[in-house]
């Protein structure tokens, strides 16, 4: 009977073996969506980025209106008609007028307001920019959230197979004479420990699903395969080549210098209200001849108005002062927005950091030894060295290692796509 359980010893041992990457047999085998291709449907699909793409089309067509001269205006008068006839040939002064009204802004108000539309554009197709690479982030954390509790499903799977084969050896030995039956009650009561686990882990995997297919304007209840495996990637910029490539690159950055740029461009506009527009005008008179015999002549009257910013103070001063203010108050966001993406990178980096070297540390360190120390335990079980206890909590300390090793590895990812949001560049 001793060799027949330690052959089930070896078994056991060659099972503990296979990586937390096999995949276990659950659930239909669908096609597995690759992580560039989530993002390439959110990026055509998302109607959030569809709706920013309309505002970009929208400030494009403004431009050319900013630029444009106000509209003319045409009138027609009845002049000088006599109330107790209503004849247009009875009095000398009455006739029929045709006016035309230009209002012409001062020299190099148009100007402005044409670049300061254009500089609400740029905001605009920058902040498109952001949104992509925040839909891009959005997409990759919760695939990557995906794939751990994929992971997380196999290892308990596997775990749960694990504690069958321990319930049956402690079967056998009870049957013999040399075990508990309370063994095979505790290796029962973890197997449905761990079906309460796979029961939570369900439900959270349906939650990211219908989010990562929100995302990329899918069905929620839209099913997606099993996300097996994730290439791990590497970062070769260093700390300050990061800063210099977050100026250069940074959508946000970019939108927050237009719109420093476009409060220049409305103070100057402000500066150029205290002057005057002129309006432009030229009317054409009509009249009859008259009853007496006398020639109605025609006659033309040209007008020139200007406005008089007579309420400066109250009004051009006041404007000039918020234009001012609204562009000191954009540069502190700017400041501000820096300070916050140095702060961002520093931490970021740590993170990554401190991911990579436990993922070192638990591939080749603490899951091989915890690995070991369940073997010799199994062993010990075998011939009555170590009770049942020791071999369930020797089982927990792999199973919770497996699991952090995906966990790891999934949050080491998502580092970096935060990193590459944070820069506004593709880094790997």
């Amino acid at each position: 009977m001793t060799t027949i359980m330690r052959r089930k010893a070896g078994l056991l041992i060659m099972f503990m073996g296979i990586v937390p990457f096999v995949a276990a047999q659950e659930g239909p085998n669908l096609k597995r969506i690759s992580l560039e291709r989530f993002i390439q449907m959110g990026l055509q699909n998302n109607p959030g980025l569809k709706s920013a793409k309309y505002s970009v089309d929208a400030g494009r067509s403004k431009i050319p209106q900013a630029g444009a001269l106000p509209d003319p205006v045409l009138s027609v008068n009845l002049m000088n008609l006599p109330v107790n006839t209503f004849v247009f040939d009875q009095e000398p002064m009455t006739g029929k007028q045709f006016a035309l009204m230009q209002k012409i802004p001062f020299s190099g108000k148009l100007g402005l307001k044409k670049e300061i539309a254009r500089e609400s554009f740029e905001r605009q197709k920058f902040r498109l920019k952001e949104l992509e690479n925040q839909l891009k982030l959005a997409i990759k954390k919760t695939y990557f959230s995906l794939f751990a509790v994929d992971q997380t499903l196999i290892v308990t799977e596997k775990n749960m197979q694990l504690l069958q084969q321990f319930e049956r050896i402690a079967e056998t030995r009870y049957a013999v004479g040399k075990g508990l039956q309370q063994d095979v009650l505790k290796a029962q009561v973890e197997r449905s420990k761990l079906l309460d686990q796979k029961i939570s882990l369900r439900q959270k995997r349906r939650s990211l699903q219908a989010k990562l297919n929100s995302l990329v304007n899918r069905p929620a209840g839209k099913p997606i395969g099993k996300i097996r495996s994730i290439r791990m990637d590497s970062l070769s910029e260093n700390r300050q080549n990061l800063k210099k490539l977050v100026i250069k690159n940074r959508p946000f950055l970019k939108m927050l210098r237009a719109q420093i740029r476009q409060s220049g461009e409305m103070i100057r506009l402000a500066r150029k209200n205290f002057l005057p527009d002129f309006s432009l005008g030229i009317a054409y008179t009509q009249r009859n001849r008259l009853r007496n015999g006398m020639p109605g002549v025609d006659y033309v009257s040209a007008m020139v108005s200007v406005n008089l910013p007579v309420y400066f103070p109250k009004k051009q001063s006041k404007k000039l002062e918020e234009t001012r203010l609204q562009k000191r108050s954009i540069e502190e966001s700017y400041q501000n927005a820096l300070n916050n993406i140095d702060f961002q990178i520093e931490n970021t980096l740590a993170l990554m950091e401190k991911n990579k070297r436990r993922l070192a540390l638990l591939k080749t360190g603490i899951i091989p030894q915890a690995s070991q120390s369940l073997n010799a335990a199994l062993m010990g079980y075998q011939v009555g060295k170590v009770d049942f206890l020791t071999l369930l909590n020797n089982q927990r300390t792999l199973f919770s290692y497996e699991i952090q090793y995906d966990q790891v590895l999934a949050d080491f990812e998502k580092n970096l796509a935060e990193l590459e949001a944070i820069v506004g560049k593709k880094l790997f």
